[in-house]
């Protein structure tokens, strides 16, 4: 089995982000990793940087994979996984909903999940779309077109991740384990394990629609801004759901344009 951190956020391509990909493989690789999938936000930078300067150089020996947190307009941050060699600019114009999305991912063979699901609001799956009995339905239907769950974050609280991991188990989902790491603290506090076999993304693909069952957790990071913060954390919230709001508006001309490339290339997503 090869140790995954299944949700990197690297100084190229996370405006948050504190670490090149450079010293995030080397501090992985001290730790025991063996892979790591990229998901910067809304962002491929931090993958292009490793694939143009460093993937012929250096750390031969450790996998990365290409992926992307996607920033939705009404299900908060979305993990998302595309076979090596496609290439969607949309998946870096954040602010589609999320039936969207989905759409999308799944017709050019990707898959997706929610990141935290049960964590911020604005910033989470499921909080995001109401907790409430009148909203099960509904998040019922989503999840099941989801093809795997986010089911421990080292940034997140206890009670979310178990709130995860029944999500998962529930709809039989694979639960993934990744740091979230912004900070060289954070690195390397959550893993998932997966067979020694897999090296790319199609293959890894192609294992998760299988629906196994996968070894995953870690320990908890507690220096996120949000534990700093405390009740003041709700300030910062509110301000990232007008600061995503705002971005996504600001792509919107752009996305738009973009979205009906693909409606016309592939008449079979209307």
């Amino acid at each position: 089995m090869i140790k995954f951190d299944m949700h990197c956020h690297t100084k190229e391509g996370s405006m948050d982000g504190q670490v090149s990909i450079d010293g995030y493989i080397s501090l992985l690789k001290k730790q025991g990793f063996g892979g790591m999938l990229v998901t910067d936000h809304n962002s491929y930078n931090g993958y292009r940087e490793w694939k143009k300067n460093i993937k012929e150089q250096k750390h031969k020996d450790f996998i990365v994979w290409k992926g992307v947190e996607y920033d939705t307009m009404d299900c908060g941050h979305i993990l998302v996984i595309m076979p090596e060699g496609v290439k969607l600019w949309i998946l870096e114009m954040r602010g589609m909903p999320v039936a969207v999305l989905i759409r999308i991912v799944h017709y050019y063979g990707g898959i997706l999940g929610p990141a935290h699901p049960y964590g911020e609001k604005y910033m989470s799956a499921i909080t995001t779309r109401g907790r409430k009995r009148k909203y099960a339905d509904k998040i019922s239907k989503l999840v099941k077109q989801f093809d795997f769950i986010e089911s421990f974050n080292a940034c997140e609280s206890p009670e979310s991740n178990a709130h995860a991991r029944a999500l998962a188990n529930k709809y039989h989902k694979p639960g993934l384990g990744g740091s979230d790491a912004h900070k060289p603290a954070c690195i390397g506090t959550a893993y998932t394990l997966i067979p020694a076999g897999i090296k790319t993304e199609s293959q890894f693909i192609a294992f998760i629609r299988k629906k196994p069952r996968l070894e995953s957790g870690g320990t908890y990071y507690e220096g996120t801004t949000k534990d700093k913060l405390g009740k003041v954390n709700r300030v910062l919230v509110d301000s990232f759901f007008i600061y995503n709001k705002l971005g996504g508006a600001l792509r919107s001309k752009k996305r738009r344009r973009e979205l009906e490339n693909i409606f016309d290339r592939d008449k079979s997503l209307h």
